[in-house]
């Protein structure tokens, strides 16, 4: 599998009729700036250039959006909710992402869902992708693709100009061990 540019990673999503649905079924919320991010996205393509034939099961979908108007927790649980009697298969999870600057420790609110995409720990994690009322399938890569696609794990600027974030960068490497799983990653250290 080759996968060189934006293009060649949407045909490789538009592709699989599971990650369809599972759009198909968020898109089903109406959620203002939604995505579905981070590992449905980096999972698929490293399966791909791995030449898995099976997928690498996901502990969870990340579904996030950005809603300034609602910030309760609970709105987030019933979106889950909902999800789930839609589709019970799927380890859904749904975020806010106007309120997850508190949780994440940071001054500054995110200015928009792609914004918090910009500063997931990850450049190869900072991928989203969505629909367009007519289902077209839209990608968002504030860092670019070429991490992913070479299989390269390397923080995002957030984590490398916030030396306190740092050690949360480094913890997920050891935590997640991706390496055990996709075995031709690089990974370098935030340090």
């Amino acid at each position: 599998m080759n996968i060189t540019s934006e293009e060649d990673l949407k045909q490789l999503i538009k592709e699989d009729p599971w990650m369809m649905e599972i759009l198909e079924t968020a898109m089903l919320l109406e959620l203002p700036e939604w995505w579905i991010c981070a590992g449905f996205v980096r999972s698929k393509v490293w399966d791909a250039l791995h030449g898995f034939e099976e997928r690498t099961p996901l502990p969870d979908v990340d579904v996030i959006y950005y809603d300034k108007h609602n910030l309760h927790e609970d709105e987030e649980k019933r979106l889950e909710q909902k999800l789930r009697s839609l589709n019970p298969t799927i380890p859904w999870s749904v975020k806010n992402q106007a309120r997850m600057h508190v949780i994440n420790h940071l001054a500054a609110p995110y200015t928009s869902s792609v914004d918090a995409i910009s500063k997931f720990p990850e450049t190869a994690t900072a991928l989203g992708v969505s629909l367009s009322e007519e289902k077209g399938l839209i990608l968002t890569a504030p860092h670019g693709i070429e991490d992913v696609v070479n299989m390269l794990l390397r923080p995002t600027p957030h984590f490398t100009e916030n030396k306190n974030l740092t050690p949360i960068y480094e913890e997920r490497l050891l935590k997640k061990d991706w390496k055990s799983i996709w075995p031709r990653l690089r990974a370098y250290s935030a340090g």
